[in-house]
């Protein structure tokens, strides 16, 4: 990622901020959505039908949602005490559910590790937004991987722990925060402040391109949601290992870096239309193999659909930051995290309906949804002279 700054142009000190944002991310996302890769043992341990896993991975992703509060809070603050803060909390909070005995408990955790993995996120992109020059989707790719790496290697890492020691040892995942943290504090300035007097959000001139950039990332959002939360279970309905079933999702979200890096370079070479478009089509493609094709395929499958999904993922953060360009942390809010808590929403119904009517059917569901929302992309500013014309 250090070879990827310096062809940007970023300065060292940026570099050095941008980088150590990167490591906070990687951590904050590695321990916050573990869950998928432990969520079949929970299940098992706790007697719980499969119809109901749903619940559990919406408790976790709920709080996502506030994000676009989060952010206006985080544009009038400034400082970094949420990116600090939310990271903390994330990372207690997903340590404690080792003992986390009654299943409220458990809920009350994910929760809790839900709104930290929130407050962190907005505050900590607009950091990295005012760090970059004039390549700020190769930039914020950068950014963006270090949480792909941690959301890939999370479940992963679970699945190792409690398998070879059980659930009470998944505080282990903390370890790694808990040795850098005083670095993370050294480093990590404050975030740009908007001033208090500044103008108010445009909400009326903003309600059209942010409909559109909503509804696509929406769909977006609760196919991977339901990818990562189907895949281990339908292994281990199957008769595969825990750990195995973890590494599905490690597949999904490690190989869908490349989609990130690739969507990135892309966008400031070809546009965010011709970003967000591809990412469709080859979504569609890979879930298409992933209803019909023999389960021999569906390691490649995951692969190329963890590029697709995850091409679009700085693209989609820009333009978000681009429509509330008064209120930046706001935008990332909309872009990544009231449309992961929609889409987390919908994870309950969706896996209810696939434990009745098969895995195949619901995947086949998800090909149309993100057919149907291919023409929001013209709805959205795909570029900062598409942008002006907008709101003139």
């Amino acid at each position: 990622m250090a070879a990827q700054l310096q062809k940007t142009g970023v300065t060292p000190g940026s570099r050095q901020v941008i980088g150590w944002l990167s490591w906070t991310h990687f951590l904050n996302d590695g321990i916050a959505n573990y869950l998928p890769g432990i969520l079949p043992f929970i299940l098992s341990q706790r007697h719980v039908p499969t119809a109901l896993a749903g619940g559990f991975m919406t408790a976790l992703l709920l709080a996502q949602g506030l994000q676009p509060l989060s952010g206006w809070i985080a544009d009038r603050i400034g400082g970094r005490v949420m990116v600090l803060g939310g990271v903390a909390l994330s990372t207690i909070s997903a340590a404690l559910i080792g003992w986390a005995h009654p299943t409220w408990l458990l809920i009350v955790l994910l929760v809790l590790t839900g709104i930290g993995n929130t407050a962190f996120h907005p505050q900590a992109l607009s950091i990295t937004r005012s760090r970059v020059g004039s390549r700020q989707g190769a930039v914020m790719s950068v950014f963006l991987v270090g949480g792909e790496i941690g959301r890939s290697l999370g479940p992963l890492a679970a699945g190792v722990v409690v398998h070879q020691w059980g659930l009470h040892w998944i505080w282990l995942l903390a370890i790694p925060l808990m040795v850098t943290y005083p670095w993370v504090i050294k480093v990590i300035p404050p975030a740009p402040q908007k001033p208090r007097r500044g103008a108010p959000i445009a909400f009326n001139r903003h309600i059209k391109p942010a409909s559109a950039l909503l509804g696509y990332s929406v769909v977006r959002s609760a196919t991977i949601y339901e990818m990562v939360t189907l895949s281990p279970i339908l292994w281990h309905q199957r008769g595969g290992s825990l750990v195995v079933g973890s590494a599905l999702v490690t597949v999904l979200i490690g190989v869908g870096i490349v989609g990130n890096l690739l969507g990135g370079t892309m966008n400031d070479r070809f546009g965010k239309g011709a970003v967000l478009a591809w990412t469709s089509v080859l979504s569609i493609m890979a879930l298409a193999g992933f209803a019909s094709l023999p389960e021999f395929w569906i390691w490649p499958v995951l692969g190329v659909m963890g590029i697709a999904l995850f091409g679009a993922s700085s693209t989609t953060m820009l333009i978000g930051q681009d429509i509330f360009s008064e209120n930046p942390a706001l935008g990332s809010g909309v872009a990544l995290g009231l449309a992961n808590g929609l889409g987390a929403i919908l994870v309950i119904p969706l896996t209810y309906l696939a434990a009745k009517w098969g895995d195949a059917t619901i995947v086949w569901i998800l090909a149309a949804l993100t057919l149907v929302t291919m023409p929001t992309i013209w709805g959205m500013p795909r570029d900062h002279k598409d942008l002006g014309s907008r709101h003139a």
